[in-house]
């Protein structure tokens, strides 16, 4: 165990390097996320957000999360939403219902509608390309939809390669990937509250795949449950490594991080506390000093409330997210908060930035 005073020298040496703007080391974030003040985090991390965002604005995006399927083979501890297959809550959503979904989206102004399901036994690649043509042909919409753990399983479940699954999938509609699945990217922690989700490597090489092919993602964490502090700061090296791969090849890339906390609700985990709003805080505000490579990091409301979103954008957040139209996943977990476009653009303006709407891509809309 260090002492005290070599401690407080490696906290100084942290905080120097994220004062000068310095890539941060993984024992440095570490120091600061375990032990910096809590303001001077916010400080710093705000910092960095205005060298990489220096206009005096917050974006937010108008869309819907669409859950084609909540029937799923992978039994996450962590997910109140999902049914094993011939549950008698199962569903998967039929042609009449998704259009209806989709319309009411594009009423209310939505750019682009995220696709999400289960890891259900019976879809797989050419389903799935199906689904995207119907919404393609029918609805003049982007498509933000699947996720790594989806994109292997449908590769299975037809035969296909990662590639050859990301190839169709691009030519039948798809627009974009979100980063859904990742929880914490260390095998260790997935094998305890995701055991039937593809491991850390998998994830990666489709993001990778995704990029290569041009394909834009964005890339999330979902931390607090089984997770230590020092796998939280390996998830954001092994998400930081794969930005500069990307980035040097000229290809697609990670648009932007997206941290939220556990929800224990209603879950197998449920005896466990969840993350408190200082450690979302902390962790968003680490995200963005350590991520000097991402050129976005979005608040989570949909976890915290419209305060602590607020706050976030104070440590680090230049991005509200979106107003999610729809959004069952959390939910499921007992957490209900709703912001209307109207309340994501007074959140921002309450604090004096001009609120924009932006699609997928961070274009302004």
């Amino acid at each position: 165990m260090p002492s005290a005073a070599a401690q407080h020298g490696e906290l100084d040496q942290a905080l120097a390097a994220a004062e000068a703007g310095q890539r941060l080391g993984p024992e440095q974030a570490l120091c600061l996320l375990e032990q910096a003040e809590l303001l001077t985090l916010g400080r710093l991390a705000h910092a960095a957000r205005l060298r990489h965002n220096p206009e005096s604005m917050v974006t937010y995006a108008v869309d819907r999360n669409i859950n084609t399927t909540n029937v799923c083979t992978s039994g996450c501890r962590f997910c109140a939403f999902f049914r094993p297959p011939g549950d008698a809550e199962g569903y998967v959503l039929n042609r009449e219902e998704l259009g209806q979904k989709i319309d009411e989206t594009l009423a209310l102004g939505g750019t682009h509608i995220l696709i999400q399901g289960g890891l259900h036994p019976e879809i797989g690649v050419k389903a799935t390309c199906d689904t995207f043509r119907f919404i393609k042909q029918h609805h003049p919409i982007h498509i933000h939809g699947l996720s790594p753990p989806e994109v292997v399983h449908m590769a299975a479940v037809d035969g296909l390669s990662v590639s050859e699954a990301l190839a169709h999938f691009k030519e039948a509609g798809l627009g974009s990937i979100p980063g859904g699945g990742a929880e914490i990217l260390v095998d260790r922690v997935r094998g305890l509250i995701a055991p039937g989700k593809c491991g850390t490597d998998d994830w990666l090489a489709v993001m990778a795949e995704a990029h290569a092919q041009g394909l834009m993602t964005t890339a999330t964490m979902m931390f607090g449950s089984l997770d230590t502090p020092a796998e939280r700061i390996e998830h954001l090296e092994r998400l930081r490594a794969l930005q500069d791969q990307s980035l040097e090849a000229g290809q697609g890339n990670f648009t932007a991080f997206i941290p939220w906390t556990f929800q224990p609700d209603h879950t197998a985990l449920s005896h466990l506390a969840p993350a408190t709003a200082v450690e979302y805080l902390r962790m968003l505000a680490v995200g963005r000093l350590f991520l000097d490579n991402f050129p976005h990091v979005q608040a989570s409301w949909v976890t915290q409330g419209a305060a602590i979103a607020q706050t976030a954008l104070a440590f680090g957040a230049d991005d509200l997210g979106t107003t999610m139209i729809e959004e069952n996943v959390v939910a499921a977990a007992g957490v209900s908060f709703r912001l209307p476009r109207e309340a994501l653009v007074r959140l921002a303006e309450d604090l004096d930035y001009r609120a924009q709407q932006r699609d997928v891509f961070y274009n302004p809309v």
